[in-house]
């Protein structure tokens, strides 16, 4: 099953992290709206995976770049432009499978 791939950083809070990730994802809708728009019609399914800090970010989405997945880089105007948060295709699930789901612990985290 396809997944859109948010990253966000770990270092900021929750809110945030949530606000920057949205960013990302509108972001990829407009700059690969056929990648955007197959993945919607195959599964609809979003995971949300958080980086530890802006470097760790970066290089993520370096590798990316040179593995030639498909993605986007959101910078935050009102954090001074610091690259917040990314959107990977789905084929990039490999760079990603480390990271941890984001938000989780979080204050105010609903529990199952």
């Amino acid at each position: 099953m396809p997944r859109l791939y948010l990253v966000t950083r770990a270092d900021l809070p929750p809110g945030t992290q949530a606000t920057q990730a949205t960013h990302a994802a509108l972001d990829f809708a407009v700059a690969h709206p056929d990648a955007f728009r197959d993945w919607h019609a195959e599964s609809n399914t979003l995971v949300l995976v958080a980086a530890r800090d802006e470097d760790a970010l970066d290089r993520l989405c370096a590798k990316a770049s040179a593995a030639g997945h498909r993605h986007v880089r959101f910078h935050e105007p009102d954090l001074g432009g610091a690259l917040t948060a990314a959107a990977l295709e789905p084929a990039a699930y490999r760079l990603l499978s480390h990271l941890p789901i984001a938000l989780r612990g979080a204050r105010g985290e609903v529990k199952p």
